[in-house]
């Protein structure tokens, strides 16, 4: 995609990365389809730590976003990677993978120790994230819960995503 752009979001883009996080997860069977709330929540507690987006011609047609986790051990500096959304008709185009990475360069810049990441494990693995049996998120399957760290230093405990994670 040599015309792609991927930058921060900007006030003006808020509908467009709604609509377009509503629209990656409209048809995905694991999703509970308040994606789109949860990015919305979290920008509103001001727990959006990076938020980018891809555009294509001069159309918005993927978003990232990264939030601060808590871990049990007390542990600072670890973020959460999601949700990740590009348009159904763009998908499987490296569109996710680009802001993915883009993303995770940011973070790195922000003296950030890590980042966790639940999704698919294959996918998630070409980006370095790997499972760590001791750092735990409730109620999930461990093999879906990754984590990548930046220092290779990884905390052991239970992870928490942002309360926003729960908007209805």
């Amino acid at each position: 995609m040599h015309n792609l752009l991927i930058r921060s979001e900007h006030p003006a883009d808020h509908a467009a990365i709604a609509q377009v996080i509503e629209q990656a997860f409209k048809k995905q069977p694991y999703s509970s389809h308040n994606e789109q709330f949860i990015v919305a929540a979290l920008r509103k507690a001001n727990a959006l730590t990076i938020s980018l987006v891809a555009v294509l011609n001069q159309q918005i047609v993927g978003h990232v976003a990264i939030s601060p986790v808590l871990i049990s051990s007390g542990v600072q500096g670890w973020y959460g990677l999601g949700p990740v959304a590009v348009l159904p008709e763009w998908q499987l185009q490296e569109i996710g993978s680009a802001l993915i990475r883009s993303a995770l360069v940011q973070l790195k810049t922000h003296a950030a120790k890590g980042c966790v990441v639940l999704g698919d494990p294959n996918f998630y693995s070409e980006f370095g994230f790997k499972v760590v049996p001791d750092l735990i998120l409730d109620n999930v399957p461990a093999e879906y819960f990754q984590a990548l760290s930046f220092d290779e230093d990884i905390p052991q405990g239970h992870v928490s995503y942002h309360a926003a994670f729960s908007a209805p």
